[in-house]
């Protein structure tokens, strides 16, 4: 009984992302309308409201292009597992409610962005496009850098809280905000959240004016869809976790969700603003500004934890 009511209970929270991830993409919309100075969605519903289902209806029943010369099983699949892994990193969060608790939870998580990695790699593989192909390579080479500054980073305050439980930064973060004492990580994590879910300026992988579409080239209807959701999913994700781990957010307080809308928000205002970097720029900030700066701190926190024990005994 206990086990089904798990399952219903994240069957639940599923749908319930899955929604959000609609609306994201009509904030996204609305958003880069005004700040290129026009209205954005507002024909479908009152205001827009109903353009997200009328995209998704559009996706799914239109007809999907397979390429003759794709590998077709990773082809198909890989889509699928990207969603997969997409909505299965949410189980880290602290619900207090029952549902999936567990004291390895950051660990999780790393693994799990780990494992996306190789759904972009198979999607652009397997398409057999030189476009695809490159755009996937990219998009794994900057994943993986990126990957490095956020462990670092989350290392300097698994040191701090003194374990790998979400839960832990709701209580340590009780009286003063991890953001007040280490801005300047907040914003390394921010730019790397930005780089991992390839956003703009990261983009890389699905650069337009270079690679057509990078590696969802040859992705079309509920494939193009599939993967489209799973990059959202990803985006609304980082943005609750910069509010767990850096605004001390708990989840069941009504601020915790402005906080991540904000963050959202942010995700969308850099698109609007900010130009592709380029590629030899991307690395050379992840290997020479941020992973120098996660180091710094991971030393730091561990010096202070060490103080304090001290002082302790």
């Amino acid at each position: 009984m206990m086990l089904l009511n798990k399952i219903v209970g994240y069957v639940v929270l599923i749908i319930f992302v899955l929604v959000a991830v609609a609306f994201v993409t009509l904030l996204e919309r609305k958003v880069l309308g005004y700040i290129q100075i026009r209205k954005g969605p507002n024909v479908v519903g009152y205001g827009g409201l109903l353009q997200p289902f009328a995209d998704a209806v559009k996706l799914f029943t239109k007809e999907q292009a397979f390429p003759t010369l794709s590998n077709f099983i990773p082809y198909y699949l890989s889509p699928v597992f990207s969603l997969f892994v997409a909505l299965l990193v949410w189980v880290v969060l602290p619900y207090n409610m029952g549902l999936v608790s567990f004291n390895m939870s950051v660990l999780f998580f790393l693994c799990c962005t780990s494992l996306g990695v190789y759904t972009t790699m198979g999607a652009g593989w397997a398409s057999n496009s030189k476009y695809s192909l490159l755009g996937c390579l990219r998009a794994v080479a900057q994943t993986i850098s990126y990957e490095v500054s956020l462990a670092l980073i989350l290392l300097s305050f698994l040191l701090l809280v003194g374990g790998v439980d979400l839960s832990l930064f709701t209580d340590f973060q009780r009286y003063v905000d991890f953001v007040v004492l280490s801005f300047p990580l907040a914003l390394v994590w921010f730019a790397s959240c930005l780089a991992e879910t390839n956003r703009t300026p990261f983009d890389f992988a699905e650069g337009e004016s270079e690679l057509v579409s990078g590696f969802n080239t040859e992705y079309s209807a509920g494939g193009f869809a599939l993967i489209f959701m799973a990059e959202y999913a990803s985006i609304l994700f980082m943005s609750v976790l910069f509010s767990i781990i850096f605004l001390g957010s708990d989840l069941i307080s009504f601020f915790f969700y402005l906080k991540t809308m904000y963050i959202a928000f942010c995700f969308i205002w850099v698109r609007g603003t900010l130009p592709r970097f380029r590629y030899d720029k991307l690395m050379y900030l992840a290997w020479k500004s941020f992973l120098p700066v996660a180091l710094d701190y991971v030393i730091f926190f561990f010096g202070m934890k060490i103080l304090f024990m001290v002082i302790l005994m």
